[in-house]
């Protein structure tokens, strides 16, 4: 659990220095700057759907290891 707080803070750093650089590229005139745009709002819509999606597979396959075998409950009776 003490994993989470550092890597959801790093998931938001990550974020916002996307969205910086958009902004400096296009304050400076730099040609990339429309497409750092779209990287940094596909990121902010992206990466949270991911990191969800993983978090809850990872969370179906501990319970899935933690359940005995269907084949084992039945030798137990």
């Amino acid at each position: 659990m003490k994993w989470k707080r550092p890597l959801a803070m790093a998931g938001v750093v990550l974020i916002l220095s996307i969205y910086v650089i958009a902004i400096i590229s296009a304050f400076s005139h730099n040609p990339e700057a429309k497409n750092w745009l779209t990287a940094a709002i596909f990121s902010s819509v992206v990466l949270p759907i991911f990191l969800y999606a993983a978090q809850l597979a990872a969370r179906v396959i501990r319970q899935n290891k933690k359940e005995p075998d269907s084949s084992e409950k039945s030798r137990e009776h």
